[in-house]
């Protein structure tokens, strides 16, 4: 059965032959997972990514069907540790670096 992969970033060096603008198809068994797809396409079990199946949130052991759709981003990056707004911090836009 045919599903589809679409990579983001740095994750589109996984890309199967043929694949463009980030997009790609490949062949695969009936009952396959979402882990399944990642490993035929080479990605190391243990890379991190957002799984979305057809838009939607995935676990990795989710079943794929013919012709979905499985988008895989790296993930997201930025800020430092976190803390609990309180009333007395500026807003945003009020701050200044």
């Amino acid at each position: 059965m045919n599903v589809h992969v679409v990579l983001y970033a740095g994750l589109s060096r996984y890309l199967p032959p043929g694949a463009q603008n980030r997009k790609g198809t490949i062949d695969a068994p009936n009952g396959v997972t979402v882990l399944d797809v990642k490993r035929q396409l080479g990605m190391p079990d243990d890379l991190p990514g957002i799984l979305l199946l057809n838009g939607k949130q995935a676990a990795p052991d989710t079943v794929m069907r013919e012709d979905d759709t499985l988008a895989i981003f790296p993930p997201l990056a930025g800020g430092g540790p976190t803390r609990a707004a309180t009333a007395s911090d500026p807003t945003p836009w009020e701050r200044r670096t």
